[in-house]
């Protein structure tokens, strides 16, 4: 089974070829149109500019991907797009172009939903997982708990109240002067930087729930910025607020975790989205959950696969192919907030 995954549900137009074969799955493409540096000038992603990029470089990046995995439409079985959520316009740039493609290819299409498709990243590189699991999924747009207890059922534990997590970095750096987007910027400072001297708070880490909340840190972060105290023209502060920023969110992040993964008393441990390429929250995750649950499984996507790919597009899209759960043409549409449970 071939599968053509296309992604367009924030700045990113991408498109990839996997092929699903014997239980074993092959990228054979994956390539990304990156908007960064346009967005980067404003700060953040403009929507209207997102979708007229998309539309640009949507069919170049399809011809690519087929180039490079060396097949043509006839080798096709299927074509997964990204449906939600999203912003509406990017989104509606994919679906129009897997709808002509579709139409002219004669190949069915499969609506996938784009936390699910990083969700099943970490199928990408053949890891063997057992149910249940329990995924942490933190993005730009997203901080969800996700307990699967078998293939394509999700029951959603824990979410974000306020700010995801990925947000929350490119807030703070905002905050700082550090550009966009934000968090692998704060990474590196942090690297460079004390994590122990500011005193930031964990917004509701010992509240027995599942739920996250980055709003009250983001604050605390702006208050300290517009304090006498400091001058944050300084590298050195900056580089300390960096790392008690982002220790503060990683521990958040990972008790909430953990928590959950010992209440559903799960066998695996995923951790998915843009925000899992964090080095402190990969092996903060895993040294938490090595002390707390030992028997559970822990695993990575690889980093080609934590930011938005069309790989985990067509990976998931392959689940839903092999139980033909195809979208019909006129019955495909965007659903913006199409949450994964």
């Amino acid at each position: 089974m071939i599968i053509l995954g296309i992604e367009t549900s924030c700045d990113e137009t991408a498109a990839s070829i996997v092929e699903y074969k014997g239980g074993v799955f092959s990228v054979h493409s994956n390539i990304i149109s990156s908007q960064i540096e346009i967005h980067a000038k404003t700060g953040g992603v403009v929507p209207e500019v997102a979708a007229r990029e998309h539309i640009k470089n949507i069919l170049p990046v399809v011809n690519q991907a087929l180039v490079k995995a060396k097949v043509t439409a006839k080798n096709i079985d299927a074509i997964a797009v990204t449906t939600g959520p999203g912003l509406i316009t990017s989104l509606i740039v994919g679906i129009e172009t897997a709808k002509t493609l579709s139409h002219v290819w004669h190949k069915p299409i499969i609506s996938i939903n784009h936390i699910e498709a990083h969700l099943y990243a970490n199928f990408a590189t053949n890891k063997k997982v057992v149910f249940p699991l329990l995924a942490l999924i933190v993005s730009g747009g997203h901080t969800e708990l996700i307990l699967m207890k078998k293939h394509r059922h999700y029951k959603l534990v824990g979410k974000t109240r306020d700010d995801a997590a990925g947000e929350a970095f490119d807030k703070v750096a905002k905050i700082l002067k550090l550009g966009y987007p934000g968090g692998p910027v704060i990474a590196k400072l942090a690297m460079k930087g004390n994590e122990t001297a500011f005193n930031l708070p964990r917004p509701m880490i010992n509240e027995k729930n599942h739920d996250f909340s980055f709003s009250g840190l983001k604050t605390a972060v702006l208050y300290e910025s517009l304090s006498k105290k400091h001058n944050f023209r300084n590298k050195k502060k900056v580089a300390d607020m960096s790392a008690s920023f982002e220790k503060a969110a990683v521990d958040v992040l990972i008790k909430k975790t953990a928590h959950a993964a010992k209440q559903y008393n799960v066998k695996s441990v995923l951790l998915a989205g843009g925000v899992a390429a964090n080095k402190r929250l990969r092996a903060d995750l895993k040294n938490e959950l090595k002390n707390e649950i030992p028997k559970a499984k822990f695993l990575l996507p690889d980093l080609n696969y934590c930011t938005d790919n069309a790989a985990m597009i067509a990976v998931a899209g392959c689940f839903h192919a092999r139980k033909k759960e195809f979208t019909p043409i006129n019955k495909i549409k965007v659903d913006p907030n199409w949450e994964l449970s």
